[in-house]
């Protein structure tokens, strides 16, 4: 398949966190950055040894170098931005939560089906060695049918607005209830 050219939109902490595992990657070159503020994604560029920079998020989706697009925006604009990309022919990676309703994670899926692209979620405990650990463990049936499930995973929140602003899409499920329905899932899927 060659080297993947990969744009990250978006230049928060979660982006930096990905950044740093994707340039230890052989197979991955990240080309491109965008943030709101050109300023904002030259500094993260130069950090990652990223090629370009962009102070649009117009401009990466319609790089025509970049494959594929990294969304790291807060949740509530992820439905927005994951259109644009796959409007202009880009496979999407978008952080969690995905999207903010079940209508806006439709569409998404819908246009990526219709283009024939990818769109996935960054659910980073899907892909560790622990999933595949608890899938083996559940099919071989060693503790039987599970038929009840207790996760939580909590935090303060009180102190992140993302979290706790309705414009953003906050809220405990979007933020952090994501990943106990991720684990239910997991093991009742």
């Amino acid at each position: 398949m060659g080297v993947l050219k990969v744009g990250i939109m978006g230049t928060g902490r979660i982006a930096s966190v990905l950044a740093e595992t994707m340039v230890q990657m052989p197979e991955v070159c990240l080309y491109g950055a965008a943030s709101r503020s050109l300023e904002k994604a030259e500094d993260f560029a130069a950090r990652f040894s990223i090629k370009k920079a962009y102070g649009s998020y117009e401009e990466l989706a319609a790089d025509s170098e970049i494959q594929l697009i990294y969304i790291a925006t807060p949740h509530s604009e992820h439905s927005r931005n994951a259109r644009l990309c796959l409007e202009h022919g880009k496979h999407v990676l978008c952080e969690k939560s995905f999207a903010a309703n079940y209508s806006q994670a439709k569409e998404m899926i819908d246009l990526a089906q219709e283009k024939n692209l990818m769109i996935t979620e960054a659910m980073w405990v899907r892909y560790m060695p622990m999933a595949d650990t608890l899938k083996e463990v559940l099919a071989s049936g060693i503790i039987g049918e599970p038929m009840t499930l207790t996760a939580n995973l909590a935090y303060l929140v009180s102190d992140k607005h993302r979290i706790v602003a309705p414009e953003l899409a906050g809220g405990a499920l979007l933020d952090v209830g994501v990943y106990t329905l991720n684990f239910a899932s997991l093991v009742f899927w």
